[in-house]
């Protein structure tokens, strides 16, 4: 217990970590991007299920700690921001474990007018310059991805061959007995078969995930009959670990609506709580928010693989359970 003021992180460590991010601001202060700052308390909340955020007593009424800076750093775009980056503090309920803290840092980018393609090209770049070193890169889009090491179409397989899948693989599930959506075998799948696979894969892009994970991507229209769309959805990985996740950024904000409520239907559904949605941002979509490309990165995590440290505490100063 006596032992507990200490930092997790030795010297040596936190100099690294300082020296990546400087890295990271350098790349995109090179190529045009404004670093700005946002507010870490709102009176709204993102309503995702998988995605937990912190209640704080406010005068008015409760206040929500920001899980990630998305909804006001777009609102800025849709000011006429341009480009801008933001390295900022988020917090998440009950994430905490090796590769886990409640707080942490995310690196969030946006480009407006960026292409896709283009956009993750350069994400690559910079996740390269953060870490230092050049690892190997891979390309796959989801289904292939899963197809490669569950042996099913994620876009077309229901509840059932998805479960049969995670059976195949070896996983004793429990809990899902009669669940009858495909997502949560999706995303038991992905984290304990096909994200494990890319271990030995260095640096992998996924993208076109399936349309009921798009979070706040866009859709893209099937370019032939028959064929699912897919949300220009992309994720990039480094020896399995999820370093980021972005988006071509949906700008519909009747479409937005309908996802938030969607969202928080699935909360009422889960046991949790709904969570009020940001009005802000759904009138700055009506406003016009410019086509743009959009991450976000766990630089704790990058910093983990620049060196080398197995567990998250070892780049941080004060872990939750030290905090």
């Amino acid at each position: 217990m006596a032992a507990g003021w200490r930092p997790t992180a030795d010297r040596p460590a936190l100099a690294a970590a300082a020296a990546v991010r400087r890295r990271l601001r350098d790349f995109l202060e090179a190529r045009g991007y404004l670093e700005v700052e946002t507010p870490q308390l709102s009176a709204a909340a993102n309503p995702d299920p998988a995605v937990e955020p912190f209640a704080v007593a406010g005068d008015a009424g409760p206040l929500w700690l920001a899980t990630s800076p998305e909804f006001p750093m777009k609102r800025l775009l849709a000011a006429g921001s341009g480009p801008i980056y933001q390295l900022a503090r988020a917090f998440r309920r009950e994430e905490q474990g090796r590769r886990h803290n409640p707080e942490f840092t995310l690196l969030e980018w946006y480009a407006p007018g960026a292409a896709p393609a283009a956009f993750i090209d350069e994400a690559v770049a910079l996740i390269v310059a953060g870490l230092g070193e050049e690892p190997a890169v891979t390309w796959l889009t989801y289904a292939e991805a899963f197809r490669q090491s569950c042996g099913v179409d994620p876009h077309r397989a229901d509840a059932g061959e998805l479960a049969e899948a995670a059976r195949a693989a070896g996983l004793t599930v429990t809990g899902m007995e009669g669940e009858s959506d495909p997502r949560p075998w999706r995303h038991l799948l992905q984290s304990c078969v096909v994200e494990p696979a890319l271990a030995e894969r260095g640096l992998v892009v996924v993208t076109d995930f399936p349309a009921d994970d798009a979070a706040l991507a866009r859709l893209r229209a099937p370019g032939r009959a028959g064929e699912p769309a897919v949300a220009e959805r992309f994720e990039i990985y480094l020896h399995g670990l999820e370093l980021a996740n972005g988006y071509h950024e949906l700008t519909d904000p009747v479409e937005q609506r309908r996802r938030f409520e969607a969202d928080n239907d699935r909360r009422r559904a889960a046991g949790q709580s709904p969570l009020p949605v940001d009005e802000h941002l759904l009138a700055a979509l009506e406003a016009g928010l410019p086509d743009a490309c959009g991450m976000a990165m766990g630089v704790d995590r990058l910093i983990m693989a620049a060196t080398g440290a197995t567990a998250i505490e070892g780049v941080l100063s004060f872990p939750l359970n030290r905090a």
